[in-house]
């Protein structure tokens, strides 16, 4: 199965945000000289929680669970890509381009056939290398019973709680 299939399988469909997230993985793996991340060794910071996202995920392998899929929430269609192994590191960003009297399914098109340089980007990151993902141990929440990571309890009035029950602590 290609590569493209399988971020569609991924995904549950096809769709411009796919396509971009798609091109720009395989254009930072290009730049970069990396494949898929075996552990932490590739990073990549989202600008974004949309549909390019699981693109990502699915090529290069940077994924939430493991540390090395950051989000950066600015709204914006750009990811910075970091290799560990090398110190290099690449930012892809979209470029904004007319949507109008095409359907959906032509952008897509239009996305995947177009040169790299029609649609892409390619920028220096504004900061460095993200740290490595921090294991945190588990707390057993003293209210509801419930493990949660270390930095998500807080201690309220000499018991430790998790995020859920201090909420509810201040009701």
């Amino acid at each position: 199965m290609d590569d493209w299939k399988r971020c569609m399988e991924f995904h549950g469909h096809g769709c411009p945000g796919l396509a971009i997230g798609y091109r720009a993985a395989l254009l930072a793996a290009k730049e970069l000289g990396i494949g898929r991340s075996e552990d932490e060794e590739i990073v990549c910071v989202s600008e974004n929680t949309a549909c390019g996202v699981d693109s990502i995920q699915v090529i290069l392998a940077c994924t939430a669970g493991k540390g090395n899929l950051i989000f950066r929430k600015v709204g914006k269609h750009a990811y910075s890509f970091f290799d560990r192994r090398t110190g290099r590191s690449v930012r892809i960003v979209a470029k904004p381009f007319d949507r109008s009297g095409r359907t959906r399914d032509e952008i897509m098109d239009w996305i995947l056939s177009a040169s790299d340089r029609e649609i892409l980007i390619v920028k220096s990151p504004s900061y460095g290398m993200p740290e490595e993902a921090e294991i945190l141990e588990s707390i057993v929440c003293e209210s509801c019973g419930e493990s949660a990571s270390e930095d998500m309890v807080r201690i309220r009035k000499g018991r430790r709680l998790c995020l859920d029950c201090t909420d509810s602590q201040r009701l």
